[in-house]
């Protein structure tokens, strides 16, 4: 019974150390192994640097031209005359809806007039 008490009182003053002592193993690998600390840093620096010139963090930055190239080689694999087909019917698409609602406003102004 008394072995139960003292395990139930530690627990209870020890559960709030539990977040400050998460940190304690990667902080002590980080100190424990001289090569990574110089790594680790060079990596943070490089990360503040591209976010500070960009705006965003290195692994935006990566699926952002990721992306952005994989768009550029669909548009290789697209012959240029059918591509700038597509692209004269899209922009045509959105004359057409602004004309449309155009048109809408028109009628719904003439009706409110009678």
């Amino acid at each position: 019974m008394k072995n139960l008490l003292l395990n139930i009182l530690v627990l209870i003053f020890l559960s709030g150390c539990v977040q400050g002592t998460a940190m304690v193993g990667p902080g002590i690998t980080l100190v424990s192994t001289g090569g990574n600390v110089s790594q680790a840093f060079t990596t943070f620096l490089t990360n503040r640097a591209v976010e500070k010139e960009t705006g965003m963090h290195t692994h935006q930055l990566i699926a952002k031209k990721v992306e952005e190239q994989k768009i550029k080689n669909k548009k290789e694999k697209i012959p240029k005359g059918l591509f700038t087909l597509v692209e004269n019917n899209i922009k045509n698409k959105q004359l057409l809806i602004l004309l449309e609602n155009n048109i809408k406003k028109t009628h719904q102004k003439i009706t409110d007039l009678d």
